[in-house]
């Protein structure tokens, strides 16, 4: 019985490779990281010295309170707004509701350090409405610091938010409103008491996005901080930094920031275990109209929301036909930036291409197989890889890059400056997408159809990419794309992980922008935002959702 039992197939060797992807490139490189975190820079002995050094300056620890301060704020408020949009989208008809959610759409998936540099652009120190309001003799806010960075990460990720309280809304039968409305629970109350319990576990799943997504962003505090230093940036000035060998101090504030990212998501998942239940909406509630001056206010005040989401894109497009003269826009239109910047970063446009293109193949291949290993093929090892296909997600991305060069940055598997390196990091971060929307379309596959392929002679492995495979496609490409759009607007390991020759996109603008060179840094940013929106208007044709959710 035990020769039937463990048989040598396909399936076997796709969990061996999972399991082996994930233990060399996720294990591996964070077991590095907690063993030099634990290493005394100078004597390579065992010590705490790293830690202890962290906690007893405060210019260090004080960015771990930073990040938390402005995390938190950025949670709450995406919750907020957040929230609030996607209950009055629902319950009420709003006028052009589709481009709206377009436009919500195009906000989320845009890189966020794009919007800390249009709004440098806006309100910094030479900005347009700085400018203008100075001929006044008016001083408009900093948005530099603490309030630019929570400006810009709210903008950017209260669609989070919006996209998975809407789809729980959607799904709340409108019997429990009307029981509610009868026993005479109406207005506020019966949205604190009714709905915010209904949707309380789908709101922790997009607040702790939000939270990962803040914790971990790198380019806008590194953009606009200007002294609000944070965890991400404070763990890539060190790295970078050669004098004292701080590699093992900035693997000891990575490994700090890996604890407490894991603890957070620990927590949600005991706080969402403990309230998730399972509705079935047989009457979905209806949409409603608004009268009157709640009405024109109601749909004022979603149309400034979205419009101020999109001003980052909407500036860097219209800066990028700029004429410049150093770093300063002059009068007159011209494509003079888009001729330098193919002209001189044709390479990171090429690589950023290239790059996620095939990362996105390799993506699609494992999330089909991993799905179909985690929902079909059932086990205690298909178990292991389906709980470790959920690191990525709290694993920020400046700390990818940093444990995949510790681990990889000698022989045997020298791997440090080359383009496989940051090709691993784009798969290791974005496979979860893939891999949940492959998992969710199977679910829906009834197993009937792949054994009547077999039954009628087929082989398993045949019946997989003939039958399965291509019935598993739309939902597959769906994830794709949406890694493929995450991947092209990686930042934050692939400034850790680039040399000269593997530069990308988002890089060349993050020092574009640095070198204050804003004509560049717009044209690139206009072929980023472009590339998006084109990937993303493929994404609801395939899918043909209106959605993003995980």
């Amino acid at each position: 019985m035990n020769k039937t039992r463990f048989r040598w197939d396909f399936w076997s060797g796709i969990t061996l490779l999972s399991i082996a992807v994930f233990a060399l490139f996720l294990i591996y490189p964070l077991f590095s990281l907690f063993l030099s975190a634990f290493q005394d820079p100078t004597t390579g002995s065992w010590s705490m010295a790293n830690f202890a050094h962290f906690f007893e300056r405060k210019y260090y620890y004080q960015s771990m309170i930073n990040s938390f301060s402005v995390t938190t704020c950025v949670t709450l408020l995406a919750c907020i707004i957040g929230t609030a949009l996607a209950y009055f989208m629902t319950l009420y008809r709003i006028h052009g509701r589709s481009i709206v959610e377009i436009c919500i759409v195009i906000s989320l998936l845009s890189p966020p350090f794009i919007g800390a540099y249009s709004w440098i652009l806006i309100g910094g120190r030479n900005g347009y409405i700085t400018r203008f309001l100075a001929q006044y003799g008016i001083d408009f806010p900093s948005i530099y610091g603490f309030a630019g960075i929570l400006l810009v990460l709210t903008l950017k990720l209260y669609p989070f938010i919006y996209l998975y309280v809407a789809g729980a809304m959607k799904n709340i039968d409108s019997a429990l409103i009307e029981a509610a409305e009868s026993l005479g629970c109406s207005g506020m109350r019966k949205v604190v008491t009714v709905i915010l319990p209904l949707i309380l576990p789908t709101l922790l799943a997009g607040a702790l996005m939000v939270f990962m997504n803040a914790m971990a962003d790198f380019g806008t505090p590194m953009l606009i901080g200007e002294g609000f230093n944070v965890m991400p940036v404070m763990i890539y000035s060190e790295f970078i930094n050669e004098v004292g060998d701080q590699a093992n101090f900035a693997a000891a504030m990575a490994a700090i920031m890996v604890l407490i990212t894991s603890t957070i998501f620990m927590l949600q998942k005991y706080v969402v275990n403990r309230k998730s239940f399972t509705m079935s909406s047989l009457r979905p509630m209806q949409t409603g109209a608004m009268h009157g001056v709640k009405n024109v206010i109601l749909h004022a005040s979603i149309y400034f929301l979205v419009a101020l989401s999109m001003i980052p894109q909407l500036v860097v497009i219209y800066t990028s036909f700029l004429n410049t003269s150093g770093s300063i826009f002059v009068d007159g239109y011209s494509l003079d930036s888009y001729r330098t910047i193919f002209e001189s970063l044709g390479t990171a446009i090429s690589n950023t291409y290239l790059f996620s293109t095939t990362a996105m193949l390799i993506i699609i291949f494992l999330g089909m197989t991993i799905a179909y290993l985690t929902t079909r093929k059932k086990s205690w090892l298909t178990e292991i890889i389906d709980t470790l296909s959920m690191f990525p997600y709290i694993i920020p991305g400046s700390v990818l890059g940093i444990t995949l060069l510790l681990a990889f940055n000698e022989e045997p598997l020298l791997l440090s400056g080359t383009a496989i390196i940051i090709i691993i990091s784009l798969v290791i971060r974005r496979l979860p997408y893939t891999l949940r929307s492959s998992s969710a379309i199977l679910y829906q596959l009834s197993p009937s159809m792949e054994e009547a392929s077999i039954s009628l002679g087929a082989s398993p492995l045949r019946t997989f990419f003939k039958i399965t495979a291509v019935m598993m496609l739309p939902g597959v490409m769906s994830g794709a794309i949406i890694s493929w759009i995450t991947a092209i607007n990686e930042l934050s390991s692939s400034i850790i992980l680039f040399t000269g020759a593997t530069k990308t996109m988002s890089v060349a603008i993050y020092t574009e922008v640095i070198r204050a060179s804003y004509g560049t840094a717009a044209a690139l940013s206009t072929i980023l935002t472009l590339t998006t929106i084109t990937a993303m208007v493929l994404f609801f044709k395939i899918s043909g959702r209106r959605d993003v959710t995980l």
